[in-house]
């Protein structure tokens, strides 16, 4: 008997407890190559991720998603712990290879099978599905003709988006485009410590846009085939970017940041175009002669909700001539940049408590950032879409997972997310990240974000202590007061 099967998933009410507001969504999210596994079975091909994982030196000690948690077998598994849980809502991505195996054409109806029945499952348990075209793992067949710095993977998206709201529109009505397009540009195609691993800044850049356009083409394309529109929405990682010093220069690296990390994607979303300084910055790279007419407003399409994922904030400094440039931000070990017409800017990782990922806590980005973006764009409901925390997990003689850094670190982050919501931010839902252990990208299975641990091995599933707490939040709408909110040392239990 696991531990799973012999302790509660929820917890003790809390007291003098901040209250949510009614009808504040609490759900859970993963990513397909990350939790599906079954890389080749009825009719999927390779994605990028497949490509790069499988290419020596790519990923750690050579792990791929090829099982990763099974999640493709084990779903209805999978849904049950969700629902004890009480989890309103799951954020999952469809591996676009799975459905359309060469980016183009016909769907491959085992592939969208598989979708239905987990959304078939979610419903069935009183769990919204909130459907991700889009997180990272292109096709490689589309790869190999260009990618994403090609115009025509694009249009190849939006098709991809009608497609799937031809099969599942009639159950799902919460759709997101894209999932970190920063990261699909800038680590797949700038410093390639992401799939497919180029290292080309102007490649990036086009992708860049490429990801923008796409897009918009695909929510047009929703609006026009889901039967009541559906409610759409793009997920951004956006950068509480923060100077080093209050000097001038360290101010002017912040701007350059914020215009390709923020603006480059919220200028033409949501404001009508990209940024002018953009342009500028980046004008020795490129004279962005790709964005064609019409193309700024392709990409400006309304929006019902603007998912914001928050882990920790970028910190930047200017470099003087001469001096040695730190590579502090967070993305990888590359010896190119990420950040396209940023040479000159440093990163800096703030003193105090890290992550297994070395992110330092900070749950005061996660309250500058929402309040500023609601601020910003007042009419737009804000989810974080992606929020949570790597540790390393131990398991005790009974089985159990104790993990109170993890606790301290969500009940933190929704503290701060209380406390937007108080002075002014609407933000309607909140998503952790993640549901299970699994591959964590370039770091393999080394790093462990999920709530509910998985034994690589067996694959078993055991709901740690944070997915006993978060249960006992999602269910009562409130969180408590007295959370803990330092780190206890272990073995002391989490009650």
């Amino acid at each position: 008997m696991t531990a799973s099967e012999t302790r509660p998933l929820t917890a003790a009410a809390p007291s003098r407890a901040r209250k949510f507001p009614s009808g504040f969504m609490w759900g859970t999210a993963t990513a397909a190559y990350q939790v599906e596994g079954a890389a080749c079975v009825d009719g999927r091909t390779p994605s990028i991720w497949d490509t790069f994982a499988h290419t020596p030196g790519k990923v750690f000690e050579g792990h791929t998603g090829d099982v990763a948690v099974d999640h493709y077998r084990r779903y209805r598994e999978d849904v049950r712990l969700m629902s004890e849980l009480g989890l309103d809502s799951y954020r999952f991505s469809v591996s676009w290879s799975r459905v359309q195996p060469t980016g183009r054409g016909p769907a491959a109806q085992k592939g969208l099978d598989f979708y239905r029945r987990l959304v078939d499952e979610l419903l069935t348990a009183g769990i919204e599905p909130a459907l991700t075209l889009y997180h990272w793992d292109l096709p490689q067949e589309l790869e190999d003709a260009g990618g994403w710095p090609e115009r025509a993977t694009a249009e190849r998206f939006a098709e991809y988006a009608a497609l799937l709201a031809g099969a599942l529109g009639d159950r799902v009505e919460r759709w997101t485009t894209l999932n970190e397009p920063w990261c699909s540009a800038f680590l797949g195609y700038g410093s390639g410590v992401h799939a497919p691993g180029r290292t080309d800044p102007v490649a990036a850049l086009r992708a860049a846009h490429h990801l923008n356009l796409g897009h918009g083409l695909a929510v047009q394309a929703l609006r026009a085939a889901l039967p009541s529109g559906g409610r759409l929405a793009v997920s951004l990682n956006l950068h509480e970017v923060r100077p080093l010093t209050a000097s001038d220069a360290d101010r002017e690296a912040a701007r350059r940041i914020d215009a390709v990390g923020n603006r480059i994607w919220l200028g033409p979303m949501l404001e009508g175009g990209y940024p002018e300084d953009l342009f500028a910055d980046t004008a020795r790279l490129t004279d962005w002669s790709f964005v064609q007419d019409g193309d700024e407003a392709a990409i400006g399409q309304r929006l019902d909700w603007l998912g914001v994922n928050y882990y920790t904030p970028t910190v930047v400094s200017e470099v003087a001539a001469g001096e040695a440039k730190p590579q502090e931000d967070g993305h990888g070990d590359s010896a190119y940049s990420p950040w396209p017409g940023a040479d000159d800017v440093a990163f800096h990782r703030a003193p105090g408590e890290r992550t297994a990922m070395g992110w330092p806590v900070d749950p005061s980005g996660l309250y500058d950032l929402l309040t500023r973006v609601s601020a910003r764009y007042p009419d737009l409901p804000l989810v974080v879409s992606e929020n949570g925390a790597a540790y390393e997990d131990v398991v005790g003689p009974d089985g159990s997972v104790e993990d109170p850094e993890r606790i301290a670190y969500v009940h933190a982050h929704l503290k701060a997310v209380h406390r937007a919501i108080a002075d002014g931010a609407d933000v309607r839902g909140y998503f952790l990240w993640s549901l299970l252990d699994n591959f964590e990208w370039a770091y393999g299975y080394a790093k462990r974000f999920g709530a509910v641990h998985v034994d690589y091995e067996t694959l078993e599933r055991t709901p740690k202590a944070s997915a006993r707490w978060y249960a006992g939040v999602a269910r009562t709408g409130e969180l408590p007061s007295a959370g803990r909110e330092k780190p206890a040392r272990r073995p002391r239990e989490i009650r």
